[in-house]
């Protein structure tokens, strides 16, 4: 890729070299300009959007308010405010395209953006934990693609849209390069890491499970249902056509969005962690860093139990990456698991809670159970739609323990350990002698599991 942009002065992460080819005082060592680059020059076009989307939330908010001034408006009005809108709107996306910049210096990536009021991201290599390519379906016919950016401790990502294909991958490879530790001078030349493919899930495993959701017979039941009561309470036809038409459209777009969206899942490993790429329209390309799983989740629905099969869910440390995989049968599931939380062993059979839990919990007590091994803390809960939660101990920030009035009264108590993701795994009903127990053991197992746990940084090997 060729670099565009200005050198920036001292201020910007430039340095002044002496003849002697040092600093300027001849003890410093010389470093490289930092080269300032621009977006791909298709951004103005979506950029130019902005002033439009403006104008539809004002009538999305004030639709009344809208209509009336359209009302006062004629044809030759009309087409003197699309003359005068359009070449604004297009300035705009052009001025913001020209005044957004970035940057890899010596220790972080810089960017600056703002057309009137000035934003500068500078984003600590060390600290970036996720680069993600992701690229929306017009974005896929105009060659170009959105780097997402996750850094710890942010909520938001910071995202550079758009790149050109070619240049976001070769970014990403540099910029997880630098945050592996190699040296600026040869990051760039290192290039995007080998990966080996772990899991695919086919179309058609991933239309059955839908198929075998319960939510997707819910939604569609009271697309039937409500239309029919509706029916013979009002006799309306418009009346059932206002309700069943939005019900029938949230039925299959959630069971659609889901098709679309975990199209053609595929994991990988490779050095920087375990790679995803999914979907059919908008396609993405993720990234779980290793070190920062703090929780994972086995989902099992009571219609997806004959056929075996699991959903694996993850609680990611600032990063918005939940679902590892959307369907596979449970040991292929386990083996992924091995490469996420390295050395854990799934439980197979947790332990129940007593039986008087029965009459804090009617019926679900039986759904509640807890295993605790030498490397996780796995709390079950659910009947028909089994979670298994699996917290390392080494990611537990917290322990508590809380007992309300009627658990006291039959001797029971609910254990809560809180982790890095604002996430709280809860084991409840066990007995107020073995939550006592449990809750000064884990205290311990999480001190002596933060002590040996390897440092959160990217894998260098492989």
């Amino acid at each position: 890729m060729t670099p565009r942009g200005r050198a920036d002065g001292p201020d910007g992460g430039g340095t002044y070299s002496g003849p002697d080819g040092g600093g300027a005082d001849g003890g410093i060592p010389e470093q490289p300009p930092v080269v300032e680059r621009r977006l791909h020059p298709v951004t103005p076009f979506r950029r130019a959007w902005a002033p439009l989307a403006v104008l539809a939330g004002w009538a999305a908010h004030d639709p009344g308010g809208a209509q009336e001034q359209l009302t006062r408006l004629t044809g030759t009005m009309l087409l003197l405010g699309a003359v005068v809108v359009v070449p604004v709107a297009g300035l705009y996306g052009f001025l913001s395209w020209w005044f957004t910049h970035f940057a890899v210096t010596g220790t972080e990536l810089r960017i600056r953006t703002g057309l009137l009021f000035r934003r500068t991201a500078h984003i600590r290599l060390e600290r970036i934990q996720a680069v993600d390519v992701s690229r929306p379906l017009l974005a896929r016919v105009a060659g170009v693609a959105k780097l997402r950016i996750d850094v710890v401790g942010a909520d938001d990502k910071d995202e550079l849209a758009f790149l050109g294909e070619r240049e976001a991958r070769a970014l990403r490879a540099e910029l997880l390069a630098r945050a592996a530790g190699f040296a600026p001078e040869t990051a760039a030349g290192v290039g995007e890491a080998p990966a080996h493919a772990l899991l695919h899930v086919p179309p058609w495993a991933l239309a059955r499970s839908l198929v075998l959701t319960g939510a997707t017979w819910a939604s569609l039941g009271a697309a039937l249902v409500v239309p029919a009561v509706l029916w013979l309470v009002t006799h309306n036809v418009w009346t059932v056509l206002a309700t069943a038409l939005p019900l029938f459209g949230a039925a299959g777009a959630r069971s659609a969005g889901r098709f679309v969206t975990e199209f053609d899942w595929t994991v990988s490993e490779s050095p920087d962690g375990l790679r995803i790429d999914r979907g059919l329209l908008d396609r993405a390309h993720e990234t779980v860093p290793p070190g920062r799983v703090q929780t994972v989740r086995i989902v099992e629905p009571l219609l997806w139990r004959r056929p075996g099969w699991v959903r694996v869910e993850l609680d990611v440390a600032g990063s918005a990456n939940s679902v590892l995989i959307p369907v596979a049968p449970r040991a292929v599931a386990e083996s992924v698991i091995a490469r996420v939380l390295p050395g854990v062993t799934v439980p197979r059979e947790p332990a129940r809670v007593p039986r008087r839990a029965r009459w804090c919990l009617p019926l679900w007590w039986r759904g509640h159970r807890l295993a605790v091994t030498g490397t996780v803390f796995a709390a079950r809960s659910g009947l028909l739609r089994r979670r298994l939660s699996l917290v390392p101990h080494a990611k537990v920030q917290s322990v508590r323990l809380t007992q309300g009035p009627w658990e006291r009264r039959w001797g029971l108590a609910d254990i809560h350990v809180d982790t890095g993701a604002d996430k709280t795994v809860t084991a409840r009903l066990r007995s107020a002698e073995e939550a006592t127990r449990l809750l000064a053991e884990q205290a311990e197992r999480s001190r002596t599991g933060r002590r040996d746990a390897l440092p959160d940084r990217w894998m260098t090997t492989g």
